[in-house]
């Protein structure tokens, strides 16, 4: 049967890689590489810089495929985002079904880690259970943003017992500052939601291109710093034509 390995990267610094993630790229055939478009080459070029530093498997071979674009959400978030995994769910199957022998093993390069954020599993699960491909399916974790984040910035995610949520932009505009947790982490926000926020008094801890060259860290109290971050994030987005980036709320003078 046709094994696939989703392999975790790391949040965008090859050094990243585990010693697993690079014996999974060598155990795999072939190694699927996602081409989001011109404006986000940099991450196509990341996995292939990847592949040429940590492959020495002779026998792999890489197949690049274009990625479609999400709609904006009409009528719904949700919906939307189902068709879109639909379509990448049919160019998955053709993957799987045209490029890998019935004994043959092939990877997914996944940013950060398969379980944070990201949907390749969600749309692999989707393939088998159409039935028309059947694959063994193994998860490498990797190193995720959120990680990336508190490393850079040289801080513990936590307060000690307290705990910590996994948010969204979309979430934080619409529910505010979480009241349940100590520290908030924010991932997938487009907007700068934490302009929306009516403490000013919170702080911001916030990073891109978290472990590579590029990175930026600004942090401080959102009411000096959310202005600077939102002009420093969309210069940054314009100069390279994309950008990933997160951030940690949490409330002031509650030190640990």
């Amino acid at each position: 049967m046709r094994k696939l390995l989703v392999i975790g990267i790391g949040a965008g610094n090859p050094d990243h890689m585990t010693v697993q993630a690079v014996d999974g790229l060598n155990r795999a055939d072939v190694l699927f590489i996602p081409d989001k478009g011109a404006k986000k080459n940099d991450l196509a070029e990341l996995r292939r810089q990847i592949c040429d530093r940590f492959v020495t498997n002779p026998e792999s071979r890489r197949v690049e495929f274009d990625v479609p674009v999400r709609a904006e959400p009409a009528p719904s978030y949700r919906s939307t985002v189902d068709d879109w995994h639909e379509a990448i769910a049919e160019i998955y199957e053709g993957l799987v079904r045209d490029e890998l022998a019935e004994d043959g093993c092939g990877a997914f390069l996944i940013w950060g880690d398969p379980s944070l954020y990201d949907s390749a599993l969600r749309i692999l699960e989707r393939v088998r259970l159409r039935g028309n491909v059947g694959f063994e399916l193994e998860v490498i974790p990797g190193i995720t943003a959120v990680q990336a984040l508190a490393a850079s910035h040289k801080m513990a995610l936590n307060r000690i017992g307290d705990p910590v949520l996994i948010t969204t932009g979309r979430r934080l505009t619409e529910q505010g500052m979480p009241q349940n947790a100590g520290s908030a982490v924010v991932m997938l926000d487009g907007k700068c939601a934490f302009n929306t926020l009516v403490d000013k008094d919170l702080i911001i801890h916030w990073g891109a291109y978290l472990g590579t060259p590029d990175e930026i860290v600004v942090s401080g109290r959102l009411g000096d710093v959310g202005a600077e971050i939102e002009r420093v994030r969309e210069e940054a987005r314009k100069r390279k034509g994309w950008i990933m980036d997160t951030y940690l709320l949490r409330k002031a003078g509650e030190d640990d």
